[in-house]
């Protein structure tokens, strides 16, 4: 098992910058994986980025292509989310996950989730 806890949620305004951390703890050596999603009201839960665990190679959605960007920090069994430029449309709530196998960016093909962090970004 692997539990996933982020925090760096807030509320913003547009044009601001934000950082999400997500701590991983359990059998952290099992992740290939680990990204982030984000959710609102009435929606489907999106992917936003991704970061393989043993290289540094990185996947994000179109939408936050060149705003965002995802980082890790092994050591630490942390990944974090650098959210720049930020906009009204970005406000969700955003999910930590990992995965055991790179499976695609689809939700099923996720192991392990987070409780989510609010994020807000006022106009």
């Amino acid at each position: 098992q692997v539990q996933l806890v982020e925090s760096g949620g807030g509320l913003v305004q547009a044009g601001d910058s934000l950082r999400l951390s997500c701590a991983a703890s359990g059998r952290t050596f099992t992740m290939y994986l680990m990204g982030w999603f984000r959710q609102t009201p009435g929606k489907e839960r999106e992917f936003v980025a991704a970061i393989r665990r043993n290289d540094d190679n990185t996947g994000y959605a179109d939408s936050v292509k060149g705003r965002f960007t995802i980082s890790r920090d092994n050591a630490n069994n942390t990944v974090y989310l650098q959210m720049n430029s930020l906009k009204p449309e970005d406000t969700a709530v955003y999910y930590c996950a990992a995965a055991l196998r790179d499976m695609g960016r689809s939700v099923r093909s996720w192991d392990y989730w987070g409780q989510g962090t609010q994020v807000t970004v006022s106009s």
